[in-house]
C-alpha cells in the first residue's frame, strides 16, 4: 500500500533544495572577501592533494567533484593557467593524461582552509550543536548522502582536518 506523502516530507524537501545554494553562497562570498578563488578551486586541490601520488585523471577528478565534464575541463585550465595543477601525459596510455598538483596548489589549497573553514563555523558550526550535527549527518545519511568510506566522526576528523589542511573526504 503506498503513503501519501506528507506536508511534512514536502516541507523538508523544499529546506534539502534550499538551504546548499545558500549556505555555498554564504561561503562563497566569504572566501570572495578573504581574497582567494572560488570553492570549486580548493575542492579541486583538496581532492588532487589527497590522490595517493597527488595527480588525478580528469574523470577520476570530476567523479570525485560531482561537476559536469565541461566545468571540470575549464577549471583543470584555470588550475593549470595558474601554475596550482599540471597536466602530465598517462605513460600506459598515452592519449590519456593525469593532472597534478603543484607545489604552489598545496599552498593555496591550505591557505584557503583558514578561510573555508572559518565560513563552515560561521554558516554551519556556529548554528549547530555537535549533537545536531550529527543527527544531521545522520538523517542525510537515510537519504542516500553518505559519504560512504569517508564517513565523517567529530572525534576523529578534529584531528584529521588540520593534518590535512582540509575537509574531510565526501
Amino acid at each position: 500500500m503506498k503513503r501519501k506523502l506528507s506536508s511534512e516530507a514536502t516541507a523538508a524537501w523544499i529546506r534539502l533544495m534550499r538551504v546548499p545554494s545558500r549556505v555555498l553562497d554564504c561561503v562563497e562570498q566569504d572566501l570572495k572577501k578573504a581574497g582567494f578563488p572560488p570553492l570549486a578551486w580548493y575542492d579541486a586541490l583538496l581532492e588532487l592533494s589527497r590522490a595517493p601520488s597527488g595527480e588525478l585523471r580528469p574523470v577520476e577528478l570530476e567523479r570525485q567533484m560531482l561537476i559536469p565534464q565541461y566545468s571540470t575541463s575549464r577549471l583543470i585550465d584555470k588550475l593549470v593557467d595558474e601554475g596550482l595543477a599540471a597536466r602530465r601525459e598517462c605513460k600506459i596510455d598515452k592519449r590519456g593524461q593525469f593532472v597534478e598538483i603543484t607545489e604552489a596548489g598545496r599552498e593555496l589549497q591550505k591557505k584557503m582552509w583558514s578561510a573555508y573553514s572559518a565560513a563552515i563555523d560561521k554558516h554551519v558550526g556556529s548554528k549547530l550543536s555537535d549533537a545536531d550535527a550529527t543527527r544531521l549527518c545522520g538523517l542525510l545519511d537515510r537519504l542516500g548522502c553518505s559519504c560512504g568510506d569517508a564517513k565523517v566522526d567529530a572525534k576523529s576528523d578534529a584531528k584529521a582536518a588540520p593534518a590535512r589542511d582540509g575537509v574531510p573526504a565526501r
